[in-house]
């Protein structure tokens, strides 16, 4: 029996090569099909992302404020997970390692979490951001919510204040007169003070 690392040793020393089989090579880059759907080869969808290192450059920040920055960017391997989530459950992906390793790099270079994020942006567009930046139209989608909520805040606030306004009153309960003397007024007074 025949190991498969074996057989793909074996293979230069048979005189084949990929060019020997490349429909073969081609059908098994088809994209992977993952739980987040089919994902993109990472030489379709990859693009680094890299800026100098700045000079004495140290680590800008810790490993968790760095997995604390990878939730804030996109993998772009076609699935909606930001890089963390995407390269620590799914590993069939392999645009998210790559993106995890540019950050470790701008991170080693002494770049600050919003100059790594800046530098993604240029390289992928804001698509690249979990979260879309908040300036001009996007300010809409932060606000808008809000704005329904206190409008209907408002609006459940004057309807009930109408629907108290149209309850019917009640009439009066009518007092009847008591036929009582003072003496049997003043009997019911002590059985009721006895009875507490």
């Amino acid at each position: 029996m025949i190991t498969r690392r074996q057989f793909v040793l074996a293979i230069p020393a048979l005189g084949l090569s990929a060019a020997a089989f490349p429909q073969r090579i081609r059908a098994a880059q088809v994209a992977v099909q993952t739980f987040n759907g089919p994902m993109a080869d990472a030489g379709e969808v990859y693009r680094p992302v890299t800026l100098p290192p700045k000079p004495g450059a140290k680590p800008s920040m810790t490993d968790a404020e760095r997995d604390d920055l990878e939730h804030k960017i996109h993998c772009q391997c076609g699935c909606q997970l930001d890089v963390y989530t995407c390269r620590t459950t799914d590993f069939a992906c392999s645009v998210s390692p790559a993106m995890h390793s540019d950050v470790m790099g701008l991170v080693a270079g002494g770049h600050s979490g919003d100059e790594i994020l800046a530098a993604f942006t240029s390289v992928y567009g804001e698509k690249a951001l979990m979260a879309p930046i908040r300036s001009g139209f996007n300010l809409v989608g932060y606000t808008v919510p809000f704005i329904a909520l206190g409008t209907g805040a408002v609006l459940v606030a004057a309807l009930i204040r109408r629907w108290k306004l149209r309850a019917p009153v009640s009439a009066p309960v009518a007092t009847s007169h008591i036929e009582a003397t003072e003496s049997e007024l003043a009997a019911l007074d002590a059985a009721v003070r006895r009875d507490r």
